[in-house]
C-alpha cells in the first residue's frame, strides 16, 4: 500500500484526481493490517511530512500519520519511540544540508498519540533536555515559536527544577537576539506573532513557577545592561516585561536601583534600551517599567544617568507619537521625561523643532487617538512653558501650533510639575547645570540659578548692560571699603572676561541677600533691587568711600564736579529728585518737599480715567502736571487743567512751544516742534523714517496703556478730600487740597517700576495686573529747573522774560527690560531683554556746540538687543520685547530702566553725567581679579577636557539605535507618502513600519 500511496503522490495527476485516490488508501488504513506494513506506511508519511517539497505533499504525510495513530496506536508507539527522537532531534532528518525544519512540528503531531503509553515518559523526560539543548543553540525566532508552540500544548515537556530557570534565561537570550530581515508587512506581522509565542510560554512558566521570574529578570537586565561590543538586543525584549506581574516591580525596581554591582555605565545603557522598547507595538506596561525605573534612579539621586538618557532619547520617544499602536505608551513616556526634567530647559527645547509638525500630522489624522493625544501634548506643553519662562523667540511657534487647544490652569500645571520633579531639594541638582558646552553666540554670560534666583539674575544682568555704572564698578580701586561694591565688581568683572558660559553668582547673594527673603522662593525682583542699591548707597555714604574718584570731565566746572564728587555712585547713576508739593483749596496755600529716589513705582490709572485719543497726543500735555508761578497768560484759553496750574514754558527748542509732555520721542527736523511719535507726527518723511516702522509699538493701542501713560498719571494731581484732607498749618485745620509731584532732577539712568502686583483681600494673596503696556525706545520726561541752572538756556532765547522755573525736556533711551511671568508674585520667573546704550561720538560738532539733527545719531533699532534668561543668553530685538506679552499673556514688562541721552534737550546741569563725556574703553581690572579670572578660565578649561572625557565614555555606552531619527525625516522628505506611518494615516505601511518596530 506504501508504494500505491508513493505512486500516486509523485505521479503528474492533476491534483483532485490524487486526491480521490489519496482518499482511498487513507480509507483502507483504517482497517487491521500487519505490523510491517504499518511500519512502511508510517516511515512513508514521515517522509512526506519532513521533506514533501511542497505543502500538498506535507498534508498528505499529515493525514496518514493521524489515521495511524488513531488506528494502529501499538505500531505507532513502537515507531515513535525514544531513539528515533533522539535522532531526529540531534542528527535531523534528510539529505545533509537539506535538513528538514519540520521536526518540532512532526513530533508535536506525533506526542498526542502516545500521551497514555508507558514510554510517554521517557519522551518528555528526552524532551526536556533536548529543547534546553536547542534553546542554547540559539535557533530562529521560527523555530523558537515551534518549540514554544510544543512546550505550551505539552506541558509536561518543559524543563523543571534548576532546568526550567537555565530554560527561561536561555529562551531571553534567545529573543535578545531575534531579527525581522524582512521588511514586508506580512512577514512582519510574522515575526510579531513569533514572538508572542515565545513571550507566551515565558507567561505560562511564571505563572505555574513565579521563582523563575527574578532569575529570568536578572538575566534579561545582563542582556541590556551589556557594554560589550556586540550587536544591540532586539527590542522584543520588550514582550518578555509586558507578562511580568506588575506587583514585584517596585520590589525589583529598589534591588536594581541599590545593586552596588551595577555600574552607572551599566545603568544607562540598561535604561537606555528599555526606553527604545516604546517603538514596540502591542506591548502591554512597558511604559509602566520604563517610568518605574526612571523613578528608581531618581530616588537614589543618579542625576548623570537620567540627564544623558533623557537628552539622549527623548526625540525619539517623541517621534513614536506619530504612530497610534505605539503613542500611548510613547506619550506616557514623554510626559515622565519632560515633567521631571525640570533642572533645566534642554530636554524641552530639543523637542521645540519637531512640535508644530507633530501637531499638524495629529490634526490631520483626526482620529480618538490623535485629540486625545493632542490635548495631552498641550497641557505638557504649558507646564514646559511655565516652568521654563522667557524664551518668547523660541516658543512663538509652538505657541501658534496649540494656541486651539484647551489650557491648563495654574493649579494643575503646579499639580504636575510637583509630583513629577526628580527631587524636591532644587541643591542637589546645582551641580548638574548649566550642562552648556560652549559660550553664546553673543559673547554675553549666563548667570546660574541658585534656586528661584531668577530675579537677582535678570536685575544683575540689567545693572551689567547699564554701560556707565559698569564701568563705574570696574573701574573702582582696590581698598575702597566696600565689601558689597567689591563682590559685585568682581561679578561684573566675570561676566565681562571670563570663559564659562555661565557663572554662579553664589558669593553675590549670600552678600546682598535680604534678611526677610526665604530661601529657595521666588521674590520680588523690584524689592531686591531697592536693598542693593540702598546698601550700596549706604554702604559708601556711612565712610566706605571708593578708594579713588572718577575721573570727570576735563571741561565740566568746578562746580559740578563738586556737584558729583559729593554724590555716592549709586545717586550719580540712578538717583534722582522729585518735588512734592500740597496746595491748600481755601488758603492756596503751598507746602513743597523735595525727595531723592532711586526709581520710581508706577501704579495704573483706574479702568474709569481715559487715556486721551490718538488724535492728540496721547499722553498728558505738561500743563496738567504741576503748578508754576509766572505770570498770567496773555490769554484765558491758554490755561489748562485745574485753576491753579500755570502754562509751562518748553526751552529745549530755539522757538516756543505750547508744552512739554511726557512722550515717546519721534525723530524731528532741526527746529521743528518735537510731537508724539505716531503716523502723522513725525517731522520727517516716514518712508525715509527707518523708525516709524515701529510706531504702533512705541505708541500705546486705542485700548491698551503706555508706559507715558503712567507716568502722567503718576504726575498728575490728586485731590486730597473727605477721609485724605490735608492738614493746613496757615489755616490751622484740615482742608481739601491738591497735590502733585514734579520731578526736580532726572536721574542719569531711570528705573521705572510697573506696580502689577497688589494684594486681593478675598485670596489673601499678591494678584498681578496682567494689563499689557506698550514701552517706548525713546522717552521724554520733563523736569522742573531752578532760574540759576537754566539761565544760559533763557540768554539764547528771543524771550528774555525768564520765569522762576521752567520745564526742560530730558530724552531717554530704553536699555533694559525686565519680564515677570507668571501670575502672582510668589511664583512665576524673571528674565531680562537689554541693550547697552551709550552716546555716540559725533565728529565735527557746529561751533556753537550745537548737537546735531536727531536724524543723524545711531537709530536706536540698531542697537543689539539680547534676552538673559539665567544661563541661556541669546539674541533678540525690540520687536521681541514689544510683542512678548502679545504671545504670552503671562509674561508682562515689570521694571524698566532708561539711560538719559546727552544732548540740547536734556537738563543742563546734569547732562554730564559720570562718564557720560569719553567712550568707553576696556577698564583695566586689578591685579588680583585679573589673576582670579585667569585661574578660573584655565580650571574651567581642564573642567571642560575632563567633562569631554567622561561624556565620551558615557555616549559610547549608550546603545545605537537603528533609524535613529527618520520618522519626522521622513515626513519632511516624502509628504505625499502613504501607509500607516505617514503622520495622517492610522494603518500600516510596511517599510515604515518596520522602521518604528525594529
Amino acid at each position: 500500500m506504501d508504494k500505491i500511496l508513493e505512486a500516486v503522490v509523485m505521479s503528474s495527476y492533476p491534483n483532485n484526481v490524487k486526491q480521490g485516490l489519496v482518499r482511498r488508501v487513507i480509507e483502507a488504513a483504517k482497517q487491521p493490517m500487519d505490523s510491517e506494513q504499518c511500519w512502511s506506511m508510517l516511515e512513508l508519511s514521515t517522509k512526506l511530512f519532513l521533506t514533501g517539497d511542497t505543502k500538498y505533499k506535507r498534508e498528505i504525510g499529515k493525514e496518514v500519520l493521524e489515521v495511524y495513530g488513531h488506528y494502529h496506536p501499538e505500531e505507532f508507539e513502537e515507531f515513535f519511540n525514544v531513539r528515533f527522537l533522539l535522532s531526529l532531534l540531534q542528527e535531523g532528518y534528510g539529505p545533509l544540508g537539506k535538513r528538514s525544519h519540520y521536526v518540532l512540528d512532526y513530533i508535536q503531531l506525533g506526542l498526542q498519540f502516545v500521551l497514555e503509553s508507558p514510554s510517554a515518559n521517557s519522551i518528555f523526560n528526552l524532551l526536556r533536555i533536548e529543547v534546553l539543548r536547542k534553546v542554547c543553540e540559539r535557533p530562529s525566532p521560527k523555530q523558537c515559536a515551534k518549540i514554544s508552540k510544543l512546550l505550551t500544548q505539552h506541558p509536561q515537556c518543559i524543563p523543571t527544577g534548576k532546568h526550567q530557570i537555565l530554560f527561561c534565561q536561555q529562551l531571553i537570550r534567545c529573543i535578545g537576539q531575534f531579527q525581522c530581515i524582512s521588511e514586508g508587512e506580512d512577514e512582519i506581522m510574522e515575526f510579531l506573532e513569533q514572538v508572542n509565542k515565545v513571550s507566551g510560554l515565558l507567561q505560562r512558566i511564571w505563572r505555574t513557577q513565579t521563582s523563575a521570574i527574578l532569575p529570568s529578570l536578572k538575566e534579561l537586565f545582563t542582556i541590556i545592561s551589556s557594554t560589550e561590543e556586540q550587536e544591540v538586543p532586539s527590542n522584543a525584549l520588550a514582550s518578555v516585561v509586558q507578562f511580568v506581574p506588575l506587583e514585584i516591580m517596585d520590589g525589583v525596581i529598589r534591588n536594581l536601583t541599590n545593586d552596588d554591582s551595577i555600574t552607572d555605565v551599566q545603568m544607562m545603557t540598561a535604561i537606555s534600551r528599555m526606553i527604545d522598547w516604546v517603538s514596540w507595538p502591542l506591548g502591554k506596561n512597558i511604559d509602566k517599567w520604563i517610568i518605574a525605573l526612571l523613578k528608581g534612579l531618581a530616588a537614589v539621586k543618579k542625576f548623570s544617568i537620567l540627564i544623558e538618557v533623557t537628552l539622549s532619547k527623548i526625540e525619539k520617544v517623541f517621534s513614536k507619537l506619530l504612530y497610534p499602536i505605539v503613542r500611548e505608551g510613547a506619550l506616557s513616556v514623554l510626559q515622565y521625561m519632560l515633567l521631571s526634567f525640570q533642572h533645566s530647559h534642554e530636554a524641552f527645547h530639543l523637542l521645540l523643532p519637531h512640535i508644530p509638525r507633530l501637531v499638524a500630522s495629529l490634526k490631520k489624522e483626526d482620529s480618538n487617538s490623535a485629540t486625545s493625544s493632542l490635548e495631552q501634548l498641550a497641557e505638557l506643553i504649558h507646564c514646559m512653558f511655565f516652568r521654563f519662562s522667557g524664551f518668547p523667540d523660541l516658543y512663538e511657534p509652538v505657541l501658534e501650533a496649540v494656541k486651539a487647544l484647551p489650557i491648563p490652569n495654574e493649579d494643575r500645571i503646579k499639580h504636575l510639575l510637583g509630583q513629577n520633579a526628580w527631587t524636591s531639594q532644587k541643591n542637589e541638582l546645582a551641580c548638574f547645570y548649566p550642562r552648556l558646552a560652549s559660550k553664546s553666540d553673543t559673547g554675553k554670560i549666563g548667570l546660574i540659578n541658585l534656586g528661584n534666583t531668577c530675579y537677582m539674575n535678570s536685575i544683575i544682568q540689567s545693572l551689567f548692560m547699564a554701560s556707565d555704572f559698569r564701568h563705574s564698578v570696574l573701574n573702582l580701586a582696590e581698598g575702597n571699603s566696600q565689601p558689597l561694591m567689591t563682590k559685585l565688581q568682581w561679578l561684573f568683572a566675570f561676566l565681562e572676561h571670563s570663559q564659562r558660559p555661565a557663572i554662579s553668582p553664589e558669593s553675590f547673594l549670600s552678600a546682598s541677600w535680604p534678611p526677610w527673603f526665604t530661601p529657595g522662593a521666588q521674590q520680588d525682583c523690584s524689592e531686591y533691587l531697592k536693598y542693593l542699591l540702598d546698601r550700596l548707597h549706604e554702604e559708601e555714604k556711612t565712610g566706605k568711600r571708593i578708594y579713588q574718584k572718577l575721573k570727570e570731565s576735563s571741561f565740566m566746572s568746578q562746580a559740578i564736579e563738586q556737584h558729583y564728587l559729593n554724590k555716592t555712585l549709586i545717586e550719580k547713576m540712578f538717583g534722582g529728585k522729585m518735588m512734592t508739593k500740597i496746595r491748600c483749596l481755601k488758603c492756596l496755600n503751598v507746602s513743597s518737599r523735595e525727595e531723592a529716589f532711586t526709581d520710581l513705582s508706577l501704579a495704573f490709572p483706574p479702568p474709569d480715567r481715559h487715556v486721551l485719543s490718538a488724535g492728540r497726543a496721547s499722553v498728558l500735555p505738561v500743563e496738567e502736571i504741576g503748578p508754576q508761578f509766572i505770570e498770567p497768560p496773555g490769554s484765558p484759553s491758554q490755561i489748562m487743567g485745574s485753576p491753579w496750574v500755570r502754562r509751562k514754558t518748553h526751552v529745549s527748542g530755539d522757538r516756543a512751544a505750547n508744552m512739554v509732555p511726557v512722550e515717546t520721542l519721534g525723530f524731528q527736523e532741526p527746529g521743528n516742534q518735537a510731537t508724539p511719535l505716531n503716523s502723522n507726527a513725525v517731522g520727517m518723511d516716514p518712508a525715509k523714517d527707518p523708525l516709524t516702522a515701529f510706531g504702533e509699538q512705541t505708541c500705546s493701542p486705542k485700548d491698551s496703556r503706555s508706559v507715558p501713560d503712567l507716568i502722567n498719571y503718576f504726575l498728575s494731581p490728586e485731590k486730597l478730600t473727605a477721609e485724605n484732607k490735608y492738614h493746613c498749618e496757615k489755616c490751622a485745620s484740615l482742608q481739601d487740597a491738591e497735590k502733585v509731584a514734579e520731578l526736580t532732577e532726572g536721574p542719569h539712568y531711570l528705573i521705572l517700576t510697573l506696580l502689577r502686583f497688589s494684594f486681593d483681600p478675598r485670596t489673601m494673596r499678591r494678584k498681578k495686573i496682567l494689563d499689557n503696556v506698550s514701552i517706548p525706545l525713546v522717552l521724554k520726561l520733563p523736569v522742573l529747573v531752578a532760574p540759576e541752572e537754566s539761565e544760559d538756556v533763557w540768554q539764547r532765547r528771543k524771550d528774555r522774560a525768564a520765569p522762576s522755573s521752567s520745564f526742560v525736556s530730558v530724552i531717554y533711551d530704553l536699555c533694559s527690560v525686565v519680564v515677570h511671568s507668571g501670575i502672582s508674585s510668589e511664583s512665576g520667573h524673571y528674565y531680562c531683554y537689554s541693550r547697552e546704550c551709550s552716546d555716540t561720538i559725533t565728529h565735527g560738532q557746529p561751533r556753537d556746540g550745537a548737537q546735531k539733527p536727531a536724524s543723524e545719531k545711531q537709530l536706536d533699532f540698531e542697537i543689539q538687543w539680547y534676552l538673559f534668561n539665567d544661563t541661556r543668553v541669546s539674541f533678540s530685538s525690540f520687536e521681541s520685547v514689544s510683542n512678548v506679552t502679545s504671545f504670552f499673556p503671562k509674561d508682562t514688562a515689570y521694571v524698566l530702566f532708561y539711560r538719559q541721552r546727552r544732548g540740547r534737550q536734556s537738563c543742563p546741569v546734569h547732562e554730564a553725567g559720570p562718564e557720560s563725556s569719553r567712550p568707553h574703553g576696556e577698564p583695566s581690572l586689578n591685579k588680583d581679579l585679573m589673576e582670579a579670572i585667569s585661574k578660573d578660565n584655565v580650571l574651567y578649561l581642564q573642567e571642560q577636557e575632563k567633562e569631554a572625557r567622561n561624556r565620551a565614555a558615557y555616549i559610547s555606552a549608550l546603545p545605537k539605535s537603528p533609524l535613529w531619527w527618520r520618522d519626522f525625516d521622513r515626513d519632511k522628505d516624502d509628504d505625499n507618502s502613504s501607509g500607516g506611518c505617514s503622520p495622517a494615516a492610522g494603518g500600516g505601511g510596511s517599510g515604515s513600519f518596520h522602521g518604528l518596530v525594529f
